[in-house]
């Protein structure tokens, strides 16, 4: 059958690009960006451009250094887990194995979380299977330090030192020293506020509004920052659509979707169905008839052969749910199930295949502007 999936639009430029675009312009010869002494990404978590456009008032400096043309498209899932590690390694989910937030160890009952797993659930570093593009070359993380010595930082900025600081203004003045006083560096400087701003209360609410406005004062304070000849790119992770609670679909004992599922993985807006033996078929069938006028509803064949993934190694097949369910209307899925209601509560969600969750920005700065 059509899946109907979206298409990118024509030339469209890839978050796993970024990074190693912006290393060889290191070296001169970029395709994307002007040579450059040193280079900054500028990651603001949960930044969508869509959201960006729509609050361009509260954005001004980015809004104004920004054309139309200086977005990019994250990777499937559009989720933290999966689009950082394919910011720092270069490589799609399906090579490096980040295939969402949550996704089960292949022959086993646990469903990991791939943010906090690695120091909760035993993750070994493995588990994540691309080299990161910090590894071997003079590169920087400023970040919160709450993420310092995490088992993900670990397994998606090896090789790069670690400079923390809690306060934004602060980090982007580490992060601009830093590539000034080491000519050929990579740095990555990261900021979760409006991410964690938007789970929870939602990209639309004042208090977004408000973070917005400290992330574009802290760009600007970048852009005035940086040495002559350091390159920046603002860009995100994702974007974020807002879901209140009377469009939850909550998953209870009983329901038909719940049928045949053994195990479920994911997120609320890109779940992956594990089914029990012999019912990935019922699964798919029951999902489709059900959802498919809000989701896309996908069977692990079909979402590999659509290069959903990009190219999925052997070792992260089963890593995949047997059914894929991306929500394309405005809704999320929960396992009501859970005793645990604190996810419910969530606003904004992110992780499927949307325009508003997959577009992000890609602003230059310095030398790159």
């Amino acid at each position: 059958m059509s899946l109907s999936l979206p298409a990118d639009p024509p030339r469209t430029r890839s978050l796993t690009g970024v990074v190693p675009q912006m290393l060889a312009a290191l070296e001169g010869r970029s395709d994307w960006f002007p040579p450059a002494k040193s280079a900054i990404v500028f990651v603001l978590d949960g930044l969508g451009a869509h959201s960006l456009a729509a609050r361009a008032g509260h954005a001004r400096f980015l809004s104004q250094a920004s054309a139309k043309r200086d977005v990019a498209r994250t990777v499937f899932p559009s989720t933290t887990a999966s689009a950082l590690t394919s910011l720092l390694t270069g490589t799609t989910p399906g090579e490096h194995g980040i295939v969402g937030y949550r996704a089960r160890i292949p022959g086993t009952d646990d469903v990991v979380n791939q943010l906090r797993g690695w120091d909760t659930d035993g993750l070994p570093l493995a588990w994540q299977r691309s080299i990161p593009l910090t590894a071997g070359r003079p590169s920087f993380a400023v970040s919160k330090a709450e993420y310092a010595g995490t088992g993900f930082t670990a397994a998606t900025l090896r090789g790069a030192e670690f400079h923390a600081a809690d306060d934004l203004e602060e980090r982007v003045e580490l992060a601009a020293d830093l590539a000034a006083r080491h000519p050929g560096s990579f740095v990555y400087l990261y900021a979760p506020d409006l991410d964690a701003i938007g789970h929870r209360r939602g990209w639309q609410s004042d208090e977004w509004v408000v973070g917005l406005e400290r992330a574009d004062a802290a760009a600007r304070a970048l852009g005035s920052a940086v040495a002559r000849g350091t390159g920046v790119i603002v860009t995100a992770d994702h974007g974020m659509v807002d879901v209140p609670g009377h469009r939850h679909v909550l998953l209870s004992d009983g329901d038909a979707l719940v049928e045949g599922v053994h195990l479920i993985g994911g997120e609320p807006r890109m779940l992956h169905l594990y089914a029990a033996p012999g019912a990935a078929d019922g699964v798919l069938a029951a999902w489709r008839e059900s959802e498919s006028a809000r989701s896309w509803v996908i069977s692990r064949t079909e979402a590999i052969e659509a290069g959903m993934f990009g190219q999925v190694a052997d070792e992260v097949r089963d890593r995949l749910g047997d059914v894929i369910v991306a929500a394309r209307s405005g809704i999320a899925y929960y396992d009501d199930r859970l005793a645990d209601k604190g996810a419910q509560k969530m606003i904004g969600q992110h992780g499927s295949l949307t325009n508003e969750e997959r577009t992000v920005p890609l602003i230059r700065l310095g030398a790159f502007a």
